[in-house]
Formats: structure tokens, C-alpha cells, sequence
């Protein structure tokens, strides 16, 4: 006999939050129909969110809301909670739904022990709902992963970058942000 899963949908996984069952400060999310469970952040993933954050705000300005571990509704199967996002208009745009994969331009994952996880699965996840740009910054290796250009469930351009580069993201191309300002 063989192994099933039982798969859920974003309305299930909603219906949960909303009934206690998951409590809202549990840290979990939805990725292709698994609840997966976030692993407690270090002190350094921390002040790298808090970084990403800080040079995000400044590149796009207004016009992009900034977003830290909130929720996109990305898929029927699919509501991670990002590090990072930047998704178009203000914080007031989404009171009444989370952003989608049309809203994002840019998501960021800092990656301690997770990159495998966030390369492979919130990747697809990411490319799958036409995200435009999405990065990894890479604690252990001190660099920046960038990957872009989505396409069936993939990125087709994926770049790497040095501490000591500088890059614009494709929604703000008048802004360089160096590498180094988002490692801790």
C-alpha cells in the first residue's frame, strides 16, 4: 500500500489559522500543499532580514511596500511567508487579501541552514507564480544568489554575487545596492 499525503489548499490552511488550530504566532507555512514548520532564526539571519529590509525601502521608495515575513498567496497550494518582499503599491492595499505572485516583483530568502530548501522548493514555488526576481542571501557563503527571468516553474538566469559587488534590482534599476550591506 502505497504512502499518500494529504495535501492542503490556501482557503484549508486559512480556515485552520482562523479556527486556532494553527495559532497565528506559530511559525509555519503553506508550500506546495505541506504545512511546513520555520525553524527559529539566529541572530544573524535576524539582523540579515533586518538589512535586506532596510536596503530594499531605500532602492524602491514609493510606490513598493516592503514587506517582512508576511504572507503571499502565491498558488492554490502555495502561501509562504518570504523573508523580504517587495510587491507593488502601499501596506494599505492589501488590508482585505495578501499580495499574489502579480504584486511581487522581488522576494528575498536568507538562507542559514535552509538554501536547499529555499533554492529548490520556494524557488519553483516563486517561479511558478511569475515572480520576476528572486535572491537568496547565503549566510554560510557570504553571497548573494540571484535568479530571474521566470518560466514553467524555474528561473531561467541565475547569477551569483560577491560581497564586494553591487546589484539593481530589475524593478528599480536606478538603485545599486552592494552585497555586503545585506550580509551581517
Amino acid at each position: 500500500m502505497a504512502v499518500r499525503l494529504r495535501k492542503w489548499t490556501t482557503e484549508e490552511y486559512e480556515r485552520l489559522v482562523a479556527l486556532g488550530v494553527l495559532e497565528e504566532d506559530e511559525r509555519v507555512q503553506l508550500v506546495e500543499g505541506e504545512i511546513v514548520e520555520v525553524s527559529p532564526q539566529s541572530a544573524p539571519h535576524v539582523t540579515a532580514v533586518r538589512l535586506v529590509e532596510e536596503a530594499l525601502r531605500a532602492a524602491f521608495g514609493v510606490g513598493f511596500d516592503v514587506r517582512v515575513q508576511g504572507p503571499l498567496r502565491l498558488a492554490p497550494d502555495s502561501e509562504p511567508e518570504p523573508d523580504v518582499a517587495v510587491v507593488r503599491g502601499s501596506p494599505r492595499d492589501y488590508r482585505d487579501r495578501h499580495p499574489t505572485g502579480q504584486d511581487a516583483v522581488l522576494v528575498v530568502e536568507v538562507a542559514d541552514a535552509t538554501w536547499r530548501f529555499d533554492r529548490e522548493r520556494k524557488g519553483r514555488v516563486y517561479a511558478g507564480a511569475g515572480i520576476p526576481e528572486y535572491w537568496i542571501v547565503d549566510l554560510q557563503s557570504r553571497v548573494l544568489e540571484v535568479y530571474r527571468s521566470p518560466e514553467g516553474g524555474q528561473y531561467r538566469e541565475q547569477l551569483t554575487c560577491s560581497a564586494e559587488q553591487t546589484l539593481a534590482p530589475l524593478s528599480a534599476p536606478q538603485s545599486r545596492i552592494r552585497v555586503a550591506d545585506l550580509l551581517p
